[in-house]
């Protein structure tokens, strides 16, 4: 059994409905009693700007699936809740679902990257990140609350409730 972080994120439809029915969703990957999410937050778009703000968040529990496994059980969820794939990158969507984190697990290929390659600069998803596990060590040995400081909250915001 492995701990993973999950990134999600939305900014088309009803974003805050489509990251709730994500979070139920992922209780089916979860074992029982592992599944925690932290609050949501809007940020701006990364990318083109010319699109809504997103709502983003992260989830965590342990997994039994492997890297691969949960990747398309992931984006099997994406799919349900109307992903579509483009060549664009960072534009709107539906839904957005990435492995953060997949226990220790330091791997590339041409599927997945682990720690998942953009997390470290990534505002959106360092703070709901630290709001689960504040003391978390990356694989690499940096701590989580050393890219805080180096990474602003610039444009978001919690949302109100959580």
């Amino acid at each position: 059994m492995t701990r993973v972080f999950v990134a999600l994120g939305a900014n088309l439809g009803d974003p805050l409905a489509q990251i709730r029915a994500a979070q139920s969703a992922l209780t089916s990957l979860a074992e029982p009693g592992t599944l925690h999410h932290s609050p949501l937050y809007q940020s701006r778009p990364m990318g083109p700007q010319d699109q809504p703000p997103y709502i983003n968040g992260v989830s965590s529990f342990d997994c039994r699936l492997a890297p691969h496994r949960l990747l398309d059980a992931l984006q099997d969820i994406e799919l349900a809740y109307g992903r579509e794939r483009k060549d664009e990158r960072w534009g709107p969507r539906t839904l957005d679902l990435d492995i953060l984190l997949y226990g220790d697990l330091v791997l590339t290929d041409e599927r997945l990257t682990l720690p998942h390659y953009g997390m470290k600069s990534r505002e959106f998803v360092l703070y709901p990140l630290a709001d689960l596990a504040p003391d978390l060590v990356l694989p690499c040995g940096t701590a989580l609350s050393q890219l805080l400081v180096t990474c602003p909250a610039n444009g978001m915001t919690r949302l109100p409730g959580q």
